[in-house]
C-alpha cells in the first residue's frame, strides 16, 4: 500500500471571502485516497499564506524536507493551485518530488506526474490555471484602478485614518479621519513649513513620544513620505509605483492616477503648497561634499546599538579665525531617528580607520598571527553550529505556536464568534511576527551553510589574503574602498574609539572576485572555493 500525505493551503482572502474551506479540501482529498487505497501519513496546512510565494509556507518548506526523508510515496493536493499558483514553481515542486521517486496527484485534475502523458497535462492544465489567475488579478487591477479614479481609498494603513466598512458597499472600505493622528499629521507639516528639517522633525516626534501607525518611531523616510502623500489634502494618488516585487521603491510610475478623493482633508491646500515649495527649493540645493572621504561607512558599527555608522563632519574655529573640518563617523540610527534611537557615538575618521589599515596589514603580513587566527576560528567554527542549531529548533517551535494560533483564529471565523474586520487583525498582527521569525530563520540557516563542519586550511586562506593584500596596496582610494567592503562584513567598536574586531567574510563569490583580479590565480576549479569568516 502507497504511503499518502496531504497538503491544503487557503488565503486570508479566500477563507475570507471565497469561502475556501480547509476542512473540505482534507475531507475531499481524503476520500480519494481511501477509494485509491492509500495510506494517508499526515497533513501538511497552511493557512492564511498566499500561494505566491514558496519560502513563507513553512508546510511546505517541511514537506519538501521530509521527501528527502523519503517519509511518504505520494503527494495529494484538492487542486494543483493549492500546491502552487506560479507555473515555474509548480514544476519545480514536482521536479524536486520527482528527483526522490515521489508521485504527485490532484484530486479535481486527473493526471499521473510519472508517465510523459501526465506530465504534459499537469503542464497544461498548470499554465491555463495560471492564465485564469492573471487574468483575475488584472481584473483586479483595473477596478482598483477605476475606484481610484473615482476618488475612493483602495485600503492600506495610513496615519491619520481608519478604514471602515461603506455605507453604501459591505464589500469596500472609506476613509475616515482618526483625530488624534490627525493632529500628529498636521504638527508634522507644520513644524517643516516653519523651518524645521526632516532629521529635526523625526526627533521632536520621536522625543515627544509620538509613533507611527505601527506603533515605531518616525524616521527621515517617514516624515518625507507623510510630507509628499497628497492624501492628507483629500487628494487620491494611486499607482505610484509599479513592479513593487522586483523594483521596489525605484519602480516609479509617470502617470499615476492623481483625483480629488471621497474623503476628508486634514491639511489645507495652502499648507500643502507651502510645504512642497519649501521641498523643491532644498532639493535644488548642491549636496554637502565633505572634506575627505570615508571608506568604513556601512561597515563601522555604533558602539551602542550597532547600527551601521555614517559619514559627518564638525567644524572648529582655531584662535586665528580659520576653520578646520574633523571628519566623523555618526551613528546611523540617530542620523535617521534622533535621539529616541540612539546618541551620535561619534568616532574620529582619521583615527578609527588608521587602526583598522594597521590591523589589516598586520595580520596580512605577519604569517604568525595568521595562523593563529585560522586556529581560532576552526575553533569557533565548531563551537558556533550547536547553539545555531538550537536556536533554529526554539524559532521553528515559534513558528508552530504562531501556526496554531492562526488556526485558532480562522476556527474562531468558521464558528461565526469574530466577524471578518477582527479576522483580519489577528492574522495580520501573526502573519507581522511569522514574517520576523521566518527572516531570523532564513539568517541562521545561512549562518549554518558557511559553518560547515569543513576546515579552513591556512594555506588557502595565505594565498587568499596574500592577493588581497597586493591588491589593498596597489588600488586608489576608490578600488581600496570597493576591496574593503567586498571583505569586510563588519568592524566592532568598544569604548567608542577603539577597535575590538574585523569581521571578514569569504565567500564563494568574493573569493572569486579576488582571485580573478588578482595577477597570480591559481585555478579556474570552483570546487576549490567554499565560503569562510575570519575575526580579526
Amino acid at each position: 500500500m502507497k504511503r499518502a500525505v496531504i497538503y491544503a493551503r487557503v488565503s486570508t482572502a479566500e477563507q475570507a471571502e471565497e469561502g475556501y474551506s480547509i476542512d473540505a479540501q482534507i475531507d475531499t482529498v481524503k476520500n480519494k485516497c481511501v477509494q485509491e487505497g492509500r495510506e494517508i501519513i499526515c497533513d501538511y496546512i497552511d493557512r492564511g499564506i498566499s500561494g505566491k510565494s514558496i519560502s513563507k509556507r513553512l508546510q511546505l518548506q517541511k514537506l519538501l524536507e521530509d521527501a528527502k526523508q523519503n517519509k511518504f510515496d505520494e503527494v495529494w493536493v484538492w487542486k494543483t493551485n493549492r500546491l502552487a499558483r506560479n507555473h515555474l514553481d509548480l514544476l519545480k515542486i514536482v521536479d524536486h518530488l520527482n528527483k526522490y521517486n515521489i508521485g504527485f496527484k490532484s484530486c479535481s485534475e486527473s493526471f499521473d506526474t510519472s508517465t510523459p502523458t501526465g506530465k504534459l497535462l499537469m503542464n497544461v492544465l498548470a499554465s491555463i490555471g495560471e492564465f485564469e489567475r492573471e487574468t483575475i488579478v488584472e481584473n483586479v487591477k483595473m477596478g482598483m484602478k477605476q475606484r481610484a479614479r473615482t476618488g475612493k481609498w483602495n485600503g492600506g494603513l495610513v496615519l491619520g485614518y481608519k478604514s471602515v466598512q461603506s455605507e453604501d458597499d459591505e464589500n469596500k472600505t472609506e476613509l475616515i479621519i482618526v483625530e488624534e493622528e490627525a493632529a500628529t499629521i498636521r504638527l508634522i507639516f507644520q513644524l517643516y513649513s516653519e523651518g524645521k528639517g526632516l532629521k529635526s522633525i523625526s526627533n521632536y516626534m520621536n522625543s515627544h513620544g509620538y509613533r507611527s501607525k505601527k506603533g515605531n518611531l518616525f524616521s527621515i523616510i517617514t516624515i518625507k513620505e507623510i510630507l509628499m502623500n497628497p492624501l492628507y489634502t483629500g487628494t487620491i494618488r494611486y499607482n505610484l509605483r509599479e513592479n513593487w516585487n522586483e523594483k521596489r521603491r525605484r519602480g516609479i510610475n509617470k502617470n499615476p492616477i492623481i483625483v480629488d478623493g471621497q474623503h476628508d482633508a486634514i491639511i489645507s491646500k495652502e499648507l500643502w503648497d507651502k510645504v512642497q515649495e519649501i521641498y523643491s527649493q532644498k532639493s535644488q540645493k548642491p549636496q554637502r561634499v565633505f572634506a575627505g572621504s570615508y571608506p568604513l561607512s556601512g561597515i563601522l558599527k555604533c558602539p551602542v546599538c550597532g547600527s551601521s555608522m555614517v559619514a559627518g563632519r564638525s567644524k572648529k574655529k582655531n584662535k586665528n579665525g580659520t576653520c578646520k573640518i574633523h571628519r566623523y563617523y555618526y551613528c546611523g540610527a540617530w542620523r535617521n531617528k534622533g535621539l529616541s534611537a540612539c546618541n551620535p557615538n561619534a568616532i574620529r575618521a582619521d583615527e578609527i580607520e588608521q587602526q583598522v589599515f594597521n590591523r589589516l596589514r598586520k595580520v596580512l603580513s605577519d604569517e604568525r598571527i595568521l595562523i593563529d587566527v585560522v586556529k581560532r576560528m576552526n575553533e569557533k567554527r565548531q563551537n558556533t553550529i550547536k547553539p545555531l542549531e538550537h536556536k533554529l529548533n526554539q524559532i521553528d517551535k515559534s513558528l508552530s505556536d504562531l501556526e496554531n494560533r492562526k488556526n485558532r483564529v480562522f476556527e474562531l471565523f468558521e464558528e461565526s464568534i469574530i466577524d471578518k474586520q477582527t479576522l483580519s487583525n489577528r492574522l495580520s498582527k501573526t502573519s507581522d511576527e511569522m514574517s520576523d521569525l521566518i527572516l531570523n530563520r532564513e539568517e541562521i540557516l545561512d549562518k549554518l551553510k558557511s559553518h560547515t563542519s569543513e576546515k579552513i586550511e591556512f594555506k588557502v586562506v595565505k594565498h587568499l589574503m596574500h592577493t588581497f593584500n597586493g591588491l589593498l596596496e596597489n588600488s586608489d582610494f576608490d578600488k581600496k574602498k570597493t576591496l574593503l567592503h567586498l571583505v569586510i562584513n563588519k568592524i566592532i567598536v568598544k569604548d567608542r574609539k577603539n577597535v575590538q574586531s574585523i569581521i571578514l567574510q569569504f565567500n564563494n563569490a568574493v573569493q572569486k572576485t579576488i582571485m580573478g583580479i588578482g595577477k597570480d590565480e591559481p585555478s579556474d576549479d570552483d570546487s576549490s572555493f567554499f565560503s569562510f569568516s575570519l575575526e580579526i
